[in-house]
Parts: structure tokens; sequence; C-alpha cells
């Protein structure tokens, strides 16, 4: 009899690995997200030994994350429209560049914070047209049926990066400082970048569909697309507003862990990892279920679940219940990301999906920045735990309409690709 864990792994998840294509890209895209959360850590961690202010560890996330407010909208409608693997080949180059630059500062002593500031802005603009460039070559690595299982894929292996990362960069922070953790995402995008080249990928689907009009109107396009759908706006709304309140607190957590605990580096490791482990086991249950019906269900509750254990991250002095906690939240993070991801990339219509998924990146990467900013801004004034709190409390509310809406979002999103009809209500307009 086979354990729960092999029923996993050969499920739903061995059908999204089984082609050459998605080998080769899910394996580069683990080596460049190992790199990026370790360079996140990196970052995070120089930031605060600069200036030892909250304030600042939140720009220095905003500057990473904040570049997706303009640019993901606009990056979403390129990706529509030219070579997908050349895009994803020069946004992967130019992060791996920017990391070696800051590695090499670091490690000379020659950085300031207003040069790294500047630095993540360039890194953070780059992903923007990474993110929608690498998700829509999705579809083109398996098969349609198996899309739900390897978009859950994609997102899962984010949370296995999450896990790796932070714990190979608490030891080479701690035993030799920063740089060495930030030039390992020069490795890992760099790797990434040149292992593109070695996909099939059908000329159709390389590219988007023609450009038939400006760049502005089919950014624009894109907005009423998702407004127009009765699922995708919606959802989209939902996680932008519970991303707002709630990721914040793991782009900034520094702060917190030497404020709240009076801990260093390894302890923000620990953390981190913890965050990462509950993420990779939610992800695997979450991406096992290879169908759609309950997620939208899913992608709801779990706001719930991520705001209870917010809460109690921040209102505990034992950093023991606080590891709990933090894997409570990245799993609930995880059971809510791989949701809507799953939904969007088999609701939006092929001709859309680059747009859509820019707009998931706005989600995933602006609204973070957002709430970063804000949670560090106000932690100088009065402490960490009040705004979190505060923030916590406004979640409910935005969890309570998620529910009021909840059904309709559902009859929407949750058909099969098989059964989907041909347009939807948003694509008619």
């Amino acid at each position: 009899m086979r354990s729960p864990f092999s029923r996993i792994v050969a499920g739903p998840l061995s059908r999204a690995f089984s082609s050459r294509n998605a080998r080769i890209f899910f394996g580069a895209s683990l080596s460049a997200w190992t790199g990026l959360w370790m360079h996140r850590i990196g970052v995070a961690w120089l930031a605060w030994e600069l200036t030892r202010s909250p304030a600042w560890v939140g720009l220095i996330a905003f500057a990473d994350l904040a570049p997706a407010v303009l640019v993901s909208p606009i990056a979403g409608a390129v990706a529509d429209r030219v070579d997908r693997v050349r895009l994803t080949m020069l946004s992967q180059g130019t992060i791996a560049a920017e990391a070696a630059v800051v590695a090499a500062l670091a490690a000379t002593g020659n950085i300031s914070i207003g040069l790294l500031f500047a630095l993540e802005m360039v890194s953070g603009t780059a992903a923007c047209f990474s993110q929608p460039a690498r998700q829509t070559l999705i579809p083109a690595l398996v098969a349609r049926e198996d899309l739900p299982a390897a978009v859950a894929a994609n997102s899962l292996l984010f949370n296995v990066a999450r896990f790796v990362g932070p714990g190979l960069a608490g030891p080479l922070i701690a035993g030799w400082g920063v740089a060495p953790a930030i030039f390992c995402n020069a490795i890992g995008h760099g790797f990434a970048t040149l292992s593109m080249p070695w996909l099939r990928v059908d000329a159709a689907q390389r590219r988007g569909h023609p450009a038939t009009t400006s760049l502005l109107a089919e950014t624009l396009e894109g907005f009423r697309y998702a407004a127009r759908h009765p699922g995708l706006g919606p959802i989209i709304a939902f996680s932008a507003l519970s991303s707002v309140l709630l990721r914040g607190v793991q782009e900034i957590l520094p702060p917190y862990v030497e404020r709240l605990f009076g801990r260093g580096a390894e302890s923000l490791a620990m953390l981190t990892a913890a965050f990462a482990v509950g993420a990779l086991v939610s992800g695997l249950v979450v991406a096992s279920r290879g169908r759609l019906q309950g997620t939208t269900r899913i992608a709801v509750l779990a706001i719930l679940a991520q705001a209870a254990a917010t809460a109690g991250f921040v209102a505990t002095n034992h950093f023991a219940f606080a590891l709990l906690c933090g894997a409570a939240i990245g799993a609930a993070a995880s059971a809510h990301g791989i949701s809507v991801q799953v939904l969007a990339q088999t609701a939006a219509s092929p001709s859309m999906r680059g747009r859509v998924m820019s707009l998931w990146a706005l989600v995933t990467r602006a609204c973070p920045a957002l709430g970063a900013l804000a949670l560090g801004l106000a932690g100088e004034a009065m402490g960490l735990r009040i705004p979190t709190l505060v923030a916590v409390t406004l979640t409910l509310l935005v969890f309570a309409w998620g529910m009021s809406c909840r059904s309709r979002i559902a009859a929407s999103l949750e058909t099969s690709p098989e059964r989907k009809p041909a347009t939807t209500e948003g694509e008619k307009h």
C-alpha cells in the first residue's frame, strides 16, 4: 500500500513533470527561486545592518516589489505580443547581473542604502517582465488537462525554494556575511537564463498574438477584461486587498525577529524556513487535488487562517510559538496563492493570459510592497505589534466580503478546461 505522500507525488504532480520541457523549465525555476530567496534574506539583513531602521527595511522591500505597480500591466501586454522565451532570458539575465553587482559592492564595503534601493528597483523591474513571460509558457509545456497540476507545481516549487533558500542563506550570512548569499542569486538566475534555449516550444506558443493596436491600449484591455469577468475581477481584488494587509509581515521579517524576540540572522533563517515548511506541506496537499471544484473555497478560507496565524505571531513573546505561527502563515498563504493562480490560468483566454498573469504579478509583488512600506513606517512610530493587529482586523472585513461572493466566483471559474466554453462574459466585450 502506498503512503499518502507517494500518492500525492504519483498523482497529478507526476503528470506535471512528465515532459522533457517541463522538467527543464521547473528545474530552472527552482534554481532561480532558491537564489531569489537567498537574495531577499541577504538584502533585508543588509538593509537592517546598514540602518537599524524598520522603515528602511520596508523601503528596500518596496524597491524590489513596487515597480510592479507601473510595470507589470505593461509587461503582461508585452508578453502577449513578443517571443516569451527571449523575454524570459533577458529579464532573468538582468536579475542575475543585479545580484552580482550588489554582492560585489557588499563584499567590498562600497554599498550604501541609497544605492541598494536603486539596484533593487532595477531587479524588481526586470522581475515584472520575467513573471508573466514565464507563466504564459506553462500551457506550452504540458497537456491541456494537466494545466491545473502544472500551475500548482509551479507555485509549489516556489515554496520549496522558500524553504531551501533561507536554510542556505542563514548559515552563509552568519559565517561569511551577506555577499555570498546574494551572489547565489546571480548563479541561480544565470543558470535559469542559460537553460531557456533548451526548451522545445512550438512557435505559436512562444509568441502571443500579433500587435493590433498600441501597447497602452492592450494594457488597458487587460484591465477591462479582468474587471468585466465575473470571476477573475473579484478573486484578484480579494487577493490584492488581503495581500496588502497580511503579506507585508513576510517582507520585513528582520525587525520582527530582533525587536519582538531579540534574535539575529540564524533565527531569521529559522523563521523564514518555518514559513516555507508550512507552505511546502500545504502546497503539496493543494497541488495534489488535481481538480478545480472547491478551489475558490480554499482561496477564501485560507485568508482567514492566515489572519489568525499572523495575529498569533505578533502577539507572542515565545519564539518557538512564533515558529509554529510562521508555518501556519506559510501554509495559508501557499494554499491561497496556488488556488488563485490555478483559477486565473485556467479561466483566462489564451490571448489574454499574459495580461491576466501580469495582474497576478501585481498582486504578488506590488501589494506586499505596499504592505511592507506601511508596516515599516508605522513600526517606527508605534512598534510592530499594533499596526500588524490592525491589519489583521481589517483582513476580517475583506474575508467577510470574499465569503459573500464566493459562490458567484466559483460558478464562473471552476469549470474544467475540457468543458470550458470558448468565451466568457468578459471576453464578449
